[in-house]
């Protein structure tokens, strides 16, 4: 039962969250006790949330689950939780999480909270049937988990920051529909029912022109005098080829290695992925923390 739970859950899929901690990294308040504290407890609440729309999501989604490969082995399709308390769970994950968010974090944080959820609601239940707003809201949900760390901390978010966040999703999201698009084939659309207004190629235009917007979107925003006036240091540019090559290699994986559904699964893994991305935020770490 355990096992069921903590699969169901999604507590993998909480390292998506971690887009809550970027306001305090890159605002460099990770020193101060208080503020870091208080990222902390946003990450966790965050975490909750999502764990409480995966338990809606799976009832929504229980007949289609139960035609997928992999998903039928969730523990709701399977039927080693039922619905009734799949559903009782959730309601109180996400009470629990508005009233400490709300106590703790302020009412920013609860209104960002109660933003995500709704969205994510009409989501499962309208808008993932919606062509091009599907993969959209996608990436704005993790747009409002880097906005909620920023409001639990007290900061305003840079715009770039934002940009490059929406971009990367974007880029996330449209990779994981080329991915079930390849690998249900003939079964795709009764998976996932807008599948059927995607083909590979149209989602590998799509691709192509995040890949490059997002690249582009970092490059700038690591160049920008503001920002490197805040940041106190003009060298993040020397972090863009872990970015290009995270990237590069995230593509490899989904069209060499029918990959990408699942990218919590890919970092633990694929072993360059996970090592690229460790360097990458150990060379943030050091640039801001030394003024070269």
């Amino acid at each position: 039962m355990v096992s069921a739970l903590v699969r169901t859950l999604r507590v993998k899929q909480w390292i998506k969250n971690l887009f809550v901690l970027a306001a305090l990294a890159f605002t460099q308040n990770y020193n101060d006790p208080l503020l870091t504290s208080r990222a902390l407890a946003a990450f966790g609440l965050f975490c909750l949330l999502s764990s409480a729309i995966y338990l809606v999501n799976d009832v929504i989604d229980i007949k289609v689950d139960r035609q997928h490969p992999v998903k039928k082995f969730r523990p709701i399709p399977a039927g080693l939780i039922s619905i009734h308390f799949a559903l009782t769970l959730s309601a109180l994950l996400t009470l629990f999480v508005c009233l400490t968010g709300y106590l703790v974090l302020g009412r920013v944080f609860l209104l960002i909270c109660l933003i995500y959820w709704i969205m994510n609601l009409l989501y499962s239940s309208v808008f993932k049937h919606v062509v091009i707003l599907d993969v959209l809201l996608v990436a704005v949900g993790f747009v409002l988990r880097a906005m909620a760390g920023a409001a639990a901390i007290g900061v305003e978010i840079s715009s770039w920051l934002l940009l490059c966040t929406i971009l990367l999703s974007l880029f996330l999201a449209l990779s994981k529909r080329r991915h079930e698009l390849v690998l249900l084939d003939e079964n795709a659309t009764h998976h996932r029912a807008i599948l059927k207004e995607y083909t590979p190629y149209l989602l590998d235009q799509l691709i192509a022109v995040v890949t490059a917007s997002t690249l582009m979107a970092y490059a700038l925003y690591t160049m920008d005098p503001d920002v490197q006036a805040h940041l106190g240091t003009d060298q993040l540019i020397f972090t863009t080829p872990f970015v290009i090559y995270g990237i590069f290699r995230y593509l490899y994986l989904v069209h060499r290695k029918d990959q990408g559904g699942d990218t919590s699964e890919m970092i633990v893994t694929d072993k360059p992925f996970a090592l690229n991305i460790f360097l990458w935020a150990l060379s943030i770490l050091v640039l801001l923390n030394k003024r070269l």
